[in-house]
């Protein structure tokens, strides 16, 4: 069994760049109404109807297998506060938390066809708990509303003057996703589990054929490392308007902070303990900044160099 956490603050989680970014969101101008006026809209009374008429409403004699997952999970992460969970039937693998003061984890039940084993669906529950324990709520909650009505079904001047804040809402769910990662990674403790759930979300079921998770953590460094900058302006574009993150990303930004020492910090009982967390805003930004200077810099550099190319293309193509 996982080794218990006591009162373990999600601070010993969260990713560097998520609090910054979730801060940063705040800060747009005419966000924090935007989101007032999207809440206005709906209750979670109302949302949690949806699912008691519709779902499937798991307990200790309605999936019981299930039910116990979760009851290890907010075990080992010592939250108290237990979740109602849901499996609804859809096609697309997928589970998520929704609600703003209880909320609840719902299971796509195409998540659990793809995760058969035990411990991967403990690393899937577990990643919707971070977002709890983390207070990601009502941001995502508002995420997911807005990404189910998309801007492109709003009258223009609206999709237009939405769009921004779509876009900011993105980025942070994005790099929310880098911290509950961890947190599923703390309640299963065992690095091929997650890894092994990246690569089936990534690439589905083996089909009866061998499937390497070594092959796999190969690919996600060719990814993260490979491609010049013409690659890495693509990645930029293809990754914009996606809620999560590229699995193989995933993967070795999870792999990243296990090898870092954190990781062995915690599970040794050396982390921020819950009502002891209170780093400010200056010291998000400073963490990220750290964490992400060096890729920013690459990443500047690898723009200006296809920029420079564009330029060199330009001017050939209207030579003579």
């Amino acid at each position: 069994m996982p080794t218990p956490l006591p009162q373990i603050s999600s601070r010993a989680w969260e990713h560097p760049a998520d609090r910054a970014a979730l801060n940063t969101l705040r800060a747009i101008p005419g966000f924090d109404e935007v989101v007032r006026r999207v809440a206005g809209f709906i209750t979670e009374r109302g949302v949690r109807q949806l699912f008691l008429a519709n779902a499937v409403k798991v307990g200790p004699q309605q999936r019981p297998k299930l039910d116990s997952l979760l009851t290890d999970v907010c075990t080992t992460l010592d939250w108290p506060d237990r979740p109602e969970l849901y499996v609804t039937q859809s096609p697309k693998v997928n589970a998520y938390a929704i609600g703003f003061e209880h909320p609840f984890i719902v299971v796509n039940s195409e998540a659990l066809e793809l995760l058969p084993d035990d411990d991967e669906r403990r690393f899937l529950l577990a990643h919707e708990l971070g977002h709890i324990m983390s207070g990601h709520m009502t941001y995502r909650t508002i995420a997911l509303i807005l990404l189910a009505i998309g801007t492109g079904t709003l009258p223009f001047p609206l999709g237009v003057a939405l769009l921004p804040f779509q876009l900011a809402l993105l980025e942070w769910h994005r790099k929310s996703e880098l911290s509950t990662d961890r947190a599923g990674l703390l309640a299963v403790q065992e690095p091929l589990v997650a890894h092994r759930t990246f690569m089936r979300m990534a690439g589905g079921p083996d089909y009866g054929d061998t499937a390497s998770v070594e092959e796999f953590m190969r690919q996600a460094a060719a990814y993260e490392t490979g491609g010049d900058s013409w690659d890495k302006i693509l990645k930029l574009v293809n990754t914009a308007f996606r809620e999560h993150p590229f699995n193989t990303v995933r993967a070795g930004e999870l792999e990243r902070w296990r090898t870092g020492g954190t990781y062995d910090l915690i599970l040794a009982g050396t982390y921020t303990r819950r009502g002891d967390d209170g780093q400010g805003l200056k010291d998000d930004y400073a963490d990220a900044a750290n964490y992400y200077s060096d890729k920013a810099n690459q990443a500047m550099s690898s723009v200006g160099d296809a920029f420079n190319r564009a330029r060199d293309a330009f001017a050939d193509a209207f030579k003579g």
